[in-house]
């Protein structure tokens, strides 16, 4: 089976399961900015996470209360943090095929260093089309416009190659993607 067959296969399963996650979370009606699938440099099958400006607000204010830290600067350093949301690993039942799907893989951790780099960049070449089919669908303009949520495909922790993605997933001009780049950008 060629390259892209495996990319296609692993970004329609992955889709698929983003899609059935994003769309039960949005049925909040919050107005989202950031949306994310991360996994970790282990090539692990991806999750998602998300934030609105409800949950921030809700989440900077509980934070807050509990540090010797304002709301703002609590919102300010959870504002791009996949981990400190309280949607992080939504709708994560409905990944199971993808975690069939990535099983089925090699196993990272017996690649020479190349291949590993190679599973790993097809893994991330998978999520990043899985999200630009889901964009496609104008999924994350259900709640704001599509330039108010920046979304992206990210390896934790943080590198490089989360920035280069996040350019070709967002419109340059967007604004909520001008704020990421500003402030989150690797």
């Amino acid at each position: 089976m060629a390259m892209n067959d495996d990319i296609e296969i692993l970004a329609v399963e992955i889709a698929n399961a983003a899609r059935k996650s994003f769309l039960e979370l949005f049925k909040s009606g919050e107005r989202f900015y950031y949306c994310t699938l991360y996994t970790t440099g282990e090539g692990h099958a991806p999750s998602i996470s998300a934030w609105s400006w409800e949950a921030l607000e809700r989440e900077a204010v509980k934070q807050a209360s509990r540090s010797n830290r304002s709301p703002c600067e609590m919102a300010n350093l959870l504002k791009w943090s996949y981990a400190d949301s309280p949607y992080c690993c939504f709708g994560e039942e409905n990944f199971t095929a993808v975690y069939k799907c990535f099983a089925q893989r090699p196993y990272m951790w017996t690649l020479e260093e190349d291949e590993w780099q190679e599973e790993l960049l097809l893994r991330l070449k998978a999520m990043e089309l899985a999200l630009k089919k889901l964009a496609n669908e104008e999924l994350f303009s259900l709640n704001q416009p599509r330039d108010s949520i920046c979304i992206v495909v990210e390896i934790m922790p943080p590198e490089a190659i989360n920035t280069q993605i996040a350019l070709r997933l967002n419109d340059p001009s967007s604004p909520a993607f001008q704020q990421w780049l500003e402030e989150a950008a690797e």
